[in-house]
């Protein structure tokens, strides 16, 4: 099925993102959360990180969600703002002066090195975002004025039963719309099981065109396996990924596009990092990023799915759309943080095949 996007000029939005936006409180470099006596302040969301990389690289991207109306709150709309993002649609919750009710989800992150994995810790129960509910948000007045592309996951799906409500209300107004809606999978097994993962999504692909995720994801979200991944994903073949995603595709006909980033993981700062995209019934192949030397890997998938979006958006060929996707996602990976701090021109100079000598 053939992919059809609404043109720049019968649209306002290019792109929006649905979903939860936190504050990640990181120690410097590689330390560990427990011996901390400073954090590093970074704003961050699977979903919304794809809204800020596209309005980095210039589109007129928007941000749907749910945030409460104190310092913490204004800190994420001050983010968004700086770069671009339309935050209007953002749904503001009253303070309590406490947070009984309502809260900004914190994550507490430590970047990995060596043999030492990165890992996340969650403070973000309660939150505005996983107290969502249908009919917070005008989707249909949003989407009557022309958006081009929804992106949501399933991160904030995940967050509560009113999340995922939020998102199939969504979902079905973009269709209805004619917009693009691509879906990442992100599984969190903080978040929920894979049980109730498969569930949940089962009851929404069917309005989605285009699907992003990586093995585990396809794995524990949709219940396709990969035959052959080893145990720690140290070795992928990615003849194995075609078929899963000829699976995938041949179940659910409505999807027009499949992105998957391979990741092979040699250590906590270098991995082999790879791309494929599926569309309309062809496999193209991202250039890889052998021993890529890796600063912070959270978000690269985000990029990833930015780049990749942004390609297609702007009506590049979908080898190139791969490629700057893959791009995209090796750059956001060489800085701290969750979101893109990649501009354009540095992201064409690498999708270009640029080396890392010295601009002056």
């Amino acid at each position: 099925m053939k992919m059809k996007i609404k043109s720049v000029a019968k649209s306002a939005i290019d792109q929006m993102s649905l979903g939860e936006c936190m504050v990640r409180l990181s120690p410097p470099g590689h330390g560990r959360i427990e011996f901390a006596n400073s954090l590093e302040v970074w704003v961050g969301g699977g979903e919304y990180n794809v809204a800020y990389g596209l309005a980095r690289l210039g589109l007129r991207t928007a941000f749907a969600g749910r945030l409460v109306d104190n310092p913490v709150g204004r800190l994420i709309m001050n983010h968004g703002r700086s770069a671009g993002v339309d935050m209007s649609h953002v749904a503001m919750a009253e303070y309590d002066g406490v947070g009984r009710r309502d809260r900004i989800g914190l994550n507490f992150t430590e970047v990995g090195t060596s043999v030492r994995a990165s890992v996340t810790m969650y403070d973000r129960g309660h939150s505005a975002s996983m107290n969502m509910q249908p009919g917070m948000i005008d989707f249909k007045r949003i989407f009557k004025k022309g958006v081009r592309w929804l992106h949501t996951g399933g991160i904030f799906t995940a967050l509560s039963d009113g999340t995922a409500g939020v998102v199939a209300e969504a979902l079905q107004a973009a269709k209805e719309s004619g917009t693009i809606v691509s879906y990442d999978l992100n599984f969190r097994s903080k978040l929920w099981s894979s049980k109730k993962a498969q569930s949940v999504t089962t009851g929404l692909i069917n309005n989605v065109d285009v699907l992003i995720g990586n093995e585990e994801d396809f794995q524990k979200v949709l219940g396709f396996e990969v035959p052959g991944v080893d145990e720690n994903l140290s070795d992928l073949n990615t003849a194995a990924y075609e078929k899963m995603v000829e699976q995938v595709v041949k179940k659910y006909p409505n999807i027009k596009a499949v992105g998957t980033t391979l990741r092979e993981v040699k250590s906590g700062l270098v991995n082999n990092w790879s791309a494929i995209l599926w569309l309309e019934g062809k496999f193209y192949h991202s250039r890889r990023y052998d021993g890529l030397e890796i600063e912070d890997r959270v978000g690269g998938g985000d990029g990833f799915c930015s780049g990749l979006a942004y390609g297609l958006l702007t009506g590049m060929s979908p080898q190139d759309a791969v490629d700057l996707g893959a791009a995209h996602g090796a750059l956001l990976q060489s800085t701290r943080g969750d979101t893109s701090q990649i501009n354009l021109s540095e992201l064409m100079h690498v999708f270009n095949g640029g080396s890392a000598r010295i601009i002056r």
